[in-house]
């Protein structure tokens, strides 16, 4: 899939809205991702923490979860904004874990995250670039409807 065909602007002002319903009263870091599937539906998520750590949950996680526990597997690229306190001022990438979820679903190769500071500054990479010789389903014998 191109650039072009995606709605990247629709997908990096979801992004900056969830960044407004972060939960982070620990690191103080908000996220906000968009999560464009094969239907063309985006799935909003933003970063939730928690005291322990552990339980926390990434931007890009929740979005992906919000759109699997709907029935949705297919996708086709993710928008990510990231900063202190909500200022966005530079890219925010997925972590290695988000990463790791995202090659589960998702064709490498194919896969857009597509990584903003603002509407007009942007830069698209496939997860293949972000996440070369990745681990997946394939690795298991396994077949992935979105592959």
């Amino acid at each position: 899939m191109e650039e072009n065909e995606l709605p990247v602007q629709d997908m990096i002002q979801t992004a900056f809205a969830m960044l407004q319903k972060s939960y982070t009263p620990y690191s103080h870091f908000k996220v906000g991702a968009a999560l464009l599937d094969a239907d063309g539906k985006i799935w909003g998520g933003c970063n939730i923490e928690n005291a322990a750590y552990t339980p926390c949950n990434c931007a890009e996680r929740t979005a992906f979860f919000k759109a699997v526990s709907e029935g949705q597997h297919r996708f086709k690229a993710i928008a990510v904004v990231g900063g202190h306190e909500g200022q966005v001022k530079d890219f925010c990438t997925p972590c290695g874990v988000c990463r790791q979820v995202m090659a589960e679903f998702c064709n490498p190769r194919s896969f857009r995250i597509i990584c903003a500071k603002s509407p007009e500054q942007y830069r698209v990479q496939t997860l293949e670039e972000l996440l070369p010789d990745s681990f997946g389903p394939t690795d298991l014998g396994q077949s992935v409807e979105a592959q």
